[in-house]
């Protein structure tokens, strides 16, 4: 069980994640279609960037055992998949949430 517990952590912080859409409608639960293709694109671009980076010698997996050992490619664990998902999420949410938060000030200021 210790393998897979980074794993766990994540789909953790994923439905944290989807918890915290569907209380205050932010990304998937205000525009699901548009949601789904800037997290599709967002987690495609940091990717290839992890892609990059392993392939220039920069990125390396290194050893955990709170990892399952599944392999993508090279250098790059399954777990990272879910982790950039998480990442693109929660930064959509917490930008739609602040975007919120500063329009409703200014409309209480005005």
């Amino acid at each position: 069980m210790i393998s897979a517990l980074y794993l766990v952590s994540l789909l953790g912080g994923l439905a944290c994640a989807a918890l915290m859409d569907y209380r205050y409608g932010l990304f998937f639960w205000a525009a699901p279609r548009r949601a789904g293709l800037v997290l599709a694109l967002g987690v495609a671009f940091f990717l290839a960037w992890d892609l990059g980076g392993i392939g220039s010698d920069i990125f390396y997996k290194g050893d955990s055992e709170f990892m399952i050992g599944v392999m993508l490619a090279p250098e790059l664990p399954l777990e990272e998949l879910f982790f950039l998902t998480f990442l693109c999420w929660m930064a959509m949410n917490i930008y739609l949430l602040m975007k919120r938060t500063i329009e409703t000030r200014t409309q209480v200021a005005q």
